[in-house]
């Protein structure tokens, strides 16, 4: 019966992070809209998404616990995974994403940022000593194998994606580790929408010191607001508190394998809406057919 209670636990872990990566898919197809067609600057546009991202999550988490949001201020451990997870974690991962994205595309960006997994596994097995299972092995071993084929198209002498793209990607990859395992110490104590809405807030006051999101403001048309928008609520709010809420029933190593679904759904909008070039390749790592939507 037990064994059924946790099973039953980490299937809802795994369906609140599936949920989580579909957002992050059409947010990164709506991402490359905003960093390579609306000419946003990158400083105004992660001023702009963290701050109201987390002013939104803040107001709803007032409105349920009322004073109780300051509670994760009363311990200086709970201070410092906050921080840890703002900087590290959400800051850090929201800007390499970015620059993933704007030096090449987002299913490029997406593919190599499901690398995290393999940062996880190595991360438990460098300072926790926990030997990963086979099943973790085999799915990095094709996880490897995929992000290979993805930014060479299988020719070992040449890259798909610009090289700065690449570093981007790797970088987002780490960073994405650690969004999910450092928010874990404060999420036991406290809510999750508390967490995220102070870690963004955080993460806006360092993008706001550097750039004013109330200055510098680009030309605003109906498609960035309703762009930046979809950023703010389906790319930031609801897939990092569905993320956050699916680490209470599975484990992370296994959270971050699904991000699987993100490249998926950010490649099949942006075949469909960004007219993304698709390859088809060889055994021999050639190019056999190009076509273009």
């Amino acid at each position: 019966m037990e064994k059924e209670i946790v099973q039953k636990h980490v299937g809802k872990g795994i369906a609140l992070a599936l949920l989580a990566s579909t957002f992050w898919g059409i947010s990164g197809t709506v991402l490359q809209i905003i960093s390579q067609g609306e000419n946003i600057p990158a400083d105004w546009y992660l001023s702009t998404r963290t701050f109201f991202a987390g002013f939104i999550l803040l107001i709803i988490s007032f409105a349920k616990y009322r004073m109780k949001i300051f509670d994760v201020f009363k311990s200086w451990r709970s201070v410092g995974w906050l921080l840890a997870y703002a900087i590290f974690g959400l800051m850090a991962n929201l800007y390499t994403f970015y620059f993933a994205v704007q030096t090449g595309n987002a299913a490029a960006a997406t593919i190599l940022q499901y690398l995290s997994p393999l940062f996880i596994v190595l991360g438990s097995l460098i300072f926790q000593k926990q030997v990963p299972l086979r099943s973790d092995v085999v799915a990095f071993v094709i996880a490897m194998i995929g992000v290979f084929l993805a930014i060479t198209h299988g020719n070992v002498h040449e890259l798909s994606i610009p090289l700065n793209a690449l570093i981007w990607g790797i970088f987002s990859g780490l960073t994405a580790a650690f969004y999910v395992v450092l928010p874990k110490p404060v999420t036991k104590d406290h809510s999750p929408v508390i967490v995220l809405g102070w870690a963004l807030i955080i993460g806006s006051l360092f993008f706001n010191i550097r750039h004013p999101f109330w200055t510098g403001v680009p030309p605003i048309h109906v498609s960035t607001v309703l762009s930046m928008g979809t950023v703010i609520v389906v790319g930031t709010i609801l897939p990092f508190l569905l993320l956050l809420h699916s680490l209470d029933f599975a484990p992370s190593a296994v959270v971050s394998i699904l991000d699987a679904v993100q490249p998926v759904v950010t490649f099949i909008l942006s075949l469909l809406f960004l007219h993304l070039e698709f390859n088809y390749v060889s055994s021999n790592g050639k190019e056999m057919v190009q076509e273009s939507c």
